[in-house]
């Protein structure tokens, strides 16, 4: 029976990682199955242990007077040249891979950032150990697959499930391999936790804000300042209550700095609360019990659509276009791209939107969900054929 290694992933602080991770582990069906992370300790702390084995990705215990690592030393030291050094790193993770076991590259949209290089590499390193190679949940910008190097190495996966339609129509012209599926967290299962006090049950507006939505933004602040309009909005014309929940808590891109200056703006007000860190599977739990959500991380917000809340998405990738565009036919008025924003009421326009349609829009997700967690399954048949 072939083994199956989970890699390409960062840590379960970002609990969009961690939600891949549980449901993916659902699909398996209690088949075996490895993690290579690059966080251990931090997937342990909340609980993935108890899943699955977890192997740590790089190491730095080889041989240091080798051939390999002079040439590897060389290449990062004349040439900023990381690759070779992170071959290096990685091949004791990959040591136990053999041919037939099959590898799920489970980053979703790893291809999209600037280290693509590495997960060529990567690629590379596994189908030269005989495994069978998946991409799997994934988005990529169409641009980026269309790129020769990175068309080149895409079209060697052995299967590919795109988790939404732009993605899917650029993956297939380099791939016929490639499925159209739906993100795995689809089917991810919430857990019942304690909700905080203030959080009014059916009628609060969740508000995630993440800093990598913020660097993306073309007018410095002006994502922040939206989000101040909103919620000043929120406050002095609804009576719903705000709740600001995080779903990244990494050191380098965590979510509670600025909710937590969101807070601070609007404390005194008694009607906002802040959401405490918590596993992929609460923060599902918290969501499902939002009248509205608003959200920057796509997990986040793959947890308020499969909780049928209507949700406005402040965009910055293919990710979130497609997955809108699949289940209203459009992302216009579901999802504000931050790079777009010029104005400090762009995302209360879009919310007063959704807010006047929320009805349609809790139909449509009714409506929609059941055959978007049945596409997100139908990944784990289209895995077992191969």
């Amino acid at each position: 029976m072939s083994r199956i290694f989970l890699y390409a992933h960062g840590g379960s602080g970002n609990h969009g990682c961690e939600a891949i991770v549980r449901s993916t582990a659902d699909m398996l069906n209690g088949k075996n199955f490895y993690l290579i992370s690059g966080r251990p300790d931090e997937d342990r702390f909340y609980g993935i242990a108890e899943l699955c084995d977890i192997i740590k990705d790089r190491s730095d215990n080889f041989e240091k007077k080798s051939l390999d690592f002079l040439k590897a030393y060389i290449a990062l030291k004349l040439k900023k040249d990381f690759i070779p050094m992170d071959k290096l790193q990685y091949k004791a993770a990959f040591s136990n891979i053999k041919k037939g076991d099959i590898a799920l590259s489970i980053g979703g949209d790893n291809y999209c950032y600037a280290d693509v290089n590495k997960y060529i590499m990567l690629h590379d390193m596994l189908k030269k150990r005989g495994a069978k190679t998946v991409f799997w949940g994934c988005s990529i910008e169409p641009e980026v697959a269309a790129r020769p190097d990175v068309a080149k190495d895409l079209a060697r996966y052995d299967l590919i499930t795109a988790r939404e339609t732009i993605s899917y129509e650029a993956l297939k012209a380099v791939n016929p391999n490639t499925k159209l599926v739906a993100d795995p967290a689809f089917v991810l299962k919430a857990k019942e936790t304690a909700l905080p006090k203030g959080f009014d049950p059916g009628n609060t507006v969740g508000i995630n804000l993440s800093p990598m939505a913020m660097d993306l933004e073309s007018v410095p602040g002006i994502a922040f300042e939206n989000y101040k309009n909103l919620i000043a909005h929120v406050i002095k014309h609804t009576d719903m209550q705000v709740a600001l929940i995080p779903h990244v808590v990494w050191a380098e891109g965590d979510d509670r700095i600025p909710l937590k200056k969101l807070y601070d703006e609007f404390a005194d007000s008694g009607r906002v609360v802040i959401v405490g860190d918590c596993s992929c599977q609460e923060l599902k739990y918290l969501i499902s019990k939002c009248r509205f959500f608003v959200g920057a991380r796509t997990h986040a917000t793959i947890a308020a659509y499969s909780s049928c809340v209507p949700t406005l998405v402040l965009g910055y990738s293919v990710k979130s276009r497609g997955i809108a565009r699949d289940l209203f036919g459009t992302e216009d008025g579901y999802v504000v791209p931050v790079q777009t924003i010029k104005q400090p009421d762009a995302v209360l326009q879009a919310f007063l939107h959704i807010l006047e349609h929320e009805k349609e829009m809790l139909h449509t997700l009714k409506q929609c969900i059941p055959t978007f967690k049945e596409k997100a399954l139908q990944a784990a048949n289209y895995l077992f054929e191969k």
